[in-house]
């Protein structure tokens, strides 16, 4: 059987450019969210990319460029790849794609006339833009597609990029998510809809959350096959162990208040892994601050987990950086390899006031070691989009 390790971790966020700043940050309890947002204020695309390829890609895919470069390089496979480019794949998820475009070109045919359109403006705003990005970059010549299913792309499309090398459609995929809907329509939009914070606050699970909070940023991570990996001396980072995806058919945006198909895709995931819930050391949870969905969370967990889910520490990087939509699980999945990696619960901030029937473990204040089970520890990765999307992940450390 093909295990699918992972080698290379890349990430952009609200707490700084690169992964390890990312899990380094949020272990020690700092924040990205800075009046009621949280930007990646310390990306400057100048830095990494060339004047022609910032021109040519929306704020969404300058990230994702930013992430994978740094996911490849992690790797070892920038220079002298081993690898047929032919067998080397590219997936990375969005939930809206390159929206600062479209409202810069919309802006631009109001007030100047059609002539005024950017011609780059559909290459641009197209949401496969970031994995056709990628490739071009890197000259990535197998599976190369993006995926689009709200907030739970970047777990999508990690799981389909796990699917694709244990299938034998590639040995190397480059898989993630990448956001950048900090605009005014986004803005209003979801304000308009009351899923954001109106105190600008992220506080998962919390009695007092309120809504989300909006980020931007990527996460990207490299998914070999592991007899490959072995072969050429990559670090193992960690293994993907199992995927398990499920829709609630229910609603637009609410989740079932059962979380009946959020457990049912954790148990996919651990049955894929071959795994029980007892073997779950970690979760880090969707966790988004609003009332519905962390209440339905904790309900699946419970339903998935058992009498086990009350052992589990359960924390959500949301906490730390805010919701990044399409790139949450893709970034979520970097900060969990990591976590196991150095056998840690990063924190969840904010959480002070228990509610009513949310009695999980969800690691308030400051972050904690995993217990130590004499074996690698596991965590599931969570995440749930609007539409009733559900992928989970199952994660072991190397």
């Amino acid at each position: 059987m093909v295990d699918v390790v992972v080698t290379g971790l890349g990430a952009v966020t609200p707490l700084g450019v690169g992964a390890r700043a990312l899990h380094e940050r949020w272990v020690a309890g700092a924040t990205g969210i800075d009046g009621g947002e949280a930007a990646c204020t310390e990306f400057d695309p100048a830095e990494v990319l060339s004047a022609k390829e910032v021109h040519r890609a929306d704020r969404f895919t300058q990230l994702a460029l930013a992430a994978a470069a740094e996911a490849l390089g992690d790797a070892d496979l920038v220079d002298a790849t081993p690898y047929d480019p032919g067998r080397v794949g590219c997936i990375i998820g969005t939930g809206i794609g390159g929206i600062g475009t479209i409202e810069g070109a919309h802006t631009a045919l109001n007030e100047r006339g059609p002539a005024k359109v950017p011609p780059l403006a559909v290459p641009l705003m197209m949401s496969n833009a970031a994995p056709a990005a990628v490739a071009m970059k890197h000259r990535l010549r197998g599976p190369v597609f993006g995926v689009v299913s709200a907030c739970a792309a970047g777990a999508h499309a990690i799981g389909a990029a796990a699917r694709a090398v244990e299938h034998g459609d590639a040995d190397v995929v480059i898989a993630g998510g990448s956001e950048a809907a900090l605009t005014p329509l986004a803005r209003a939009a979801f304000a308009a809809m009351d899923a954001t914070s109106s105190t600008g606050v992220s506080r998962p699970f919390d009695a007092r959350r309120d809504g989300f909070v909006m980020g931007e940023g990527a996460g990207v991570l490299v998914l070999e096959r592991g007899d490959r990996a072995r072969e050429r001396g990559a670090t193992i980072l960690g293994t993907l162990r199992g995927y398990g995806a499920t829709a609630d058919a229910h609603h637009l945006t609410a989740p079932m208040a059962d979380g009946a198909g959020a457990a049912a895709a954790i148990a996919a995931a651990l049955d894929d892994a071959g795994l029980t819930a007892e073997d779950v050391d970690y979760v880090n949870a969707h966790g988004t601050s609003t009332p519905l969905n962390d209440r339905a969370e904790t309900v699946a967990l419970k339903t998935a987990l058992g009498e086990h889910a009350a052992r589990v520490p359960v924390s959500s990087t949301k906490s730390a950086i805010g919701h990044l939509l399409g790139a949450a699980g893709a970034v979520e999945a970097v900060a969990t390899v990591l976590a196991l990696r150095d056998g840690i619960a990063p924190p969840t901030l904010g959480w002070e006031e228990q509610e009513d029937g949310m009695d999980l473990d969800y690691v308030p204040g400051t972050a904690r070691p995993l217990a130590n089970r004499g074996r690698k520890p596991v965590a599931i990765s969570n995440s749930f989009g609007f539409g009733g999307h559900n992928a989970v992940l199952v994660l072991e450390a190397a």
